[in-house]
């Protein structure tokens, strides 16, 4: 195999044999493939495409570049994935919601990215939580617990850590073939027999259109069954933040009035239950997706998923008392302020990349890798579409770690709305399934 030869097929509108692309796979994780033709190997997919058999080679390639997890457990190990959004917190519901229906779900996550926000920047935003887990550790508390969220250790899709820093840097990261084949790859490591896809679509997400986000989810699904996974994707909404905040600290305390039924946010809780009924029914533990998230609805409002994330909390090192005293425990922001309106009208539209740039702007999310992450700041009680506003009534509320940056974050967040006379429906939740 020469690195060359592959390179110069595909800039010329071929397709490499899917042996070509998994020996490329692992030529980027072993050296073998140099960082030039990585380079130019990522434009040239950019450029002319891999074809949904290439898709499927390149993600099998850099999945089998490293460690790939086996299971032996009494129930399907299933996992949910999302292409990222502002106030995205389902996460922290849907794994030991899933738990308590009989999977078990070893969920690799990741940090934050770009705009949006990170689920393992969320988790360690609660005291003592930690995310890195031997595989030892994972196996083991996956069979006692049922689910653990967990950062990807170095072993994963090696392949996919080398292509992504150099996607980064040779402006190739929206290709569709490779965002496939990187999402996938490190999924598919953790050795799923199921997977749901959430696609978000709108401003606050990496998709802003729905032909967009079709796109991307169609090549998702295609591939991961390629792969020989179960899976189906849904393209849910991101015109406005999913959760009414955002900011690490803030989106666990909202998860927690959920779980808790304290103040269920019923986006969050009904995006929750919708993606598990997909994956109960994919794993077979539901007969119909209708019939999953019924049983999804179910554990979240008897406590048993409450119960679930209190024990995963504890068992990864976070206060085992958290599910009692979490809005004790969780950091809070030294300024607070009330974000007024200088319009009267009705929410027409909301700027979500706005606003998550506005919380990495207040030290909640990363400027550049290596960035420390203030878990106390971002935006809470957001304004949503529809609402009808008074002038000088509060669009959300600032959690600030000084005043200078609370300034700032508040001149964001009112150019990031934008109000009109007339009122305006709620969009839907759920914009498409794709199987």
């Amino acid at each position: 195999m020469d690195a060359r030869a592959i390179i110069a097929a595909i800039r010329d509108g071929q397709r490499p044999g899917a042996e070509a692309l998994r020996w490329f796979a692992m030529g980027l994780a072993d050296g073998t493939v140099t960082d030039a033709q990585a380079g130019a190997f990522a434009m040239a997919v950019l450029l002319k495409g891999l074809g949904e058999e290439g898709r499927v080679a390149l993600t099998t390639g850099m999945r089998d570049s490293g460690k790939v997890l086996a299971w032996d457990m009494p129930g399907p190990v299933v996992d949910k994935h999302s292409t990222g959004g502002i106030g995205d917190c389902v996460s922290l519901l849907l794994a030991p919601a899933l738990a308590a229906c009989g999977a078990y779900v070893p969920m690799i996550s990741g940090r934050g990215l770009g705009h949006t926000g990170g689920t393992l920047d969320k988790l360690e935003a609660i005291p003592g939580f930690r995310t890195g887990l031997s595989e030892g550790q994972l196996r083991a508390q996956l069979r006692k617990l049922g689910c653990a969220i967990v950062s990807a250790s170095a072993e994963i899709a090696p392949a996919d850590r080398r292509l992504y820093a150099i996607r980064d840097v040779s402006a190739t990261v929206e290709s569709i073939d490779l965002i496939t084949a990187s999402i996938l790859s490190k999924k598919l490591a953790a050795g799923l027999e199921a997977l749901v896809l959430d696609v978000k679509c709108g401003s606050g997400a990496f998709m802003k259109t729905l032909a967009e986000a079709e796109a991307l989810a169609l090549s998702l699904v295609a591939t991961a069954k390629g792969a020989g996974c179960k899976t189906s994707a849904l393209i849910t909404d991101m015109t406005q933040p999913l959760a009414r905040a955002a900011g690490n600290a803030l989106e666990v305390a909202e998860v927690m009035q959920t779980l808790t039924g304290r103040a269920v946010n019923s986006a969050l809780f009904d995006v929750t239950a919708v993606l598990g009924g997909e994956a109960l029914a994919l794993a077979g533990l539901a007969a119909t997706p209708d019939e999953g998230t019924a049983r999804v609805e179910a554990v979240l409002r008897s406590g048993a998923a409450a119960e679930g994330f209190g024990r995963m909390v504890a068992a990864q090192g976070g206060p085992r008392d958290f599910l009692e005293r979490w809005a004790d425990l969780l950091p809070a922001a030294t300024v607070i302020r009330d974000v007024p309106s200088p319009f009267a009208g009705f929410v027409r539209a909301i700027d979500g990349q706005a606003l998550g740039l506005a919380v990495v702007g207040l030290g909640g999310g990363r400027q550049r890798e290596g960035d420390r992450v203030n878990p106390s700041v971002g935006l809470s009680d957001l304004a949503g579409i529809g609402q009808e506003i008074a002038p000088g009534e509060a669009l959300c509320r600032v959690h600030a770690a000084t005043e200078a940056q609370a300034d700032q974050a508040m001149a964001e967040v009112q150019a990031a709305y934008a109000l009109g006379a007339e009122p305006v429906a709620e969009p839907p939740l759920i914009l498409q399934r794709i199987t």
